[in-house]
């Protein structure tokens, strides 16, 4: 299934008239397991890096995605992982990510969460980045990998209602962003950048220096990174 990913993800943009424009893509890391790190305003995301990227991704999405009709065929036709229930979330993450990178395939993530999709965002906006990602960066048994940010920049866009989003908390009500009134946007992009950021190269030496009081350090170090190299990506690519 995960073959025909990037065919679903390519159909699914041509039947939406949607324009992606990559740029800087001479950042592209080569022959090295890959974190695609990306801001997250819309379901159309997944589609977007699966169409951006020259090699498939695998991508992390929501535990609700997994659980509601429709969105959860998408998912799976588009290859993505649903994250497990809160309390599993984090070591079921770590592992699943982790046998995909050692066996030389990308991950992509939305550190951001789901907090954008749920509340509407200017498309130069970039939310808090939860340090997920760079944990498992350091922490997966590879020599050496690669950290990719990636900035979606929207050049024209379209918001629609869909359900209530309190509808959600029928397929995950753990989640407290789905105890709120008023309706689900979908924003569907019209025509987009997707601009590569500069990698961040992880080696034995991060490796080592992540290790006791210093890990918390390290793993911020890189999420910060990857938040700043985003924001200033959006900030020319959404113009």
């Amino acid at each position: 299934m995960f073959l025909a990913a990037p065919l679903v993800a390519q159909s699914l943009l041509t039947a939406l008239d949607v324009k992606i424009f990559v740029r800087y893509e001479h950042r592209l890391p080569q022959d090295i397991p890959v974190v695609v790190v990306s801001n997250h305003r819309s379901f159309l995301d997944a589609a977007i890096l699966l169409e951006a990227m020259p090699h498939p991704v695998r991508i992390a999405c929501h535990h609700y995605m997994g659980q509601t009709p429709i969105l959860r065929e998408m998912v799976h036709l588009l290859g993505c992982f649903p994250l497990a229930e809160p309390g599993q979330r984090q070591q079921q993450f770590i592992e699943r990510a982790n046998e995909l990178l050692t066996s030389q395939q990308w991950v992509g993530l939305f550190p951001e969460g789901t907090q954008p999709m749920v509340e509407p965002t200017e498309p130069q906006q970039v939310g808090k980045f939860q340090r997920g990602f760079a944990h498992l960066a350091l922490r997966v048994p590879r020599p050496n990998l690669a950290v990719l940010p990636v900035a979606i920049a929207s050049l024209e866009e379209t918001v629609y209602p869909t359900i209530p989003i309190r509808w959600l908390r029928w397929f995950d009500a753990s989640e407290p962003m789905f105890d709120r009134r008023g309706f689900h946007p979908m924003l569907v992009y019209r025509r987009a950048n997707v601009l590569i950021g500069r990698p961040y190269w992880i080696n034995s030496e991060h490796r080592q220096q992540y290790r006791g009081k210093q890990a918390r350090k390290v793993a911020t170090d890189l999420t910060e990174y990857c938040h700043q190299e985003i924001v200033e990506l959006l900030s020319r690519g959404c113009y």
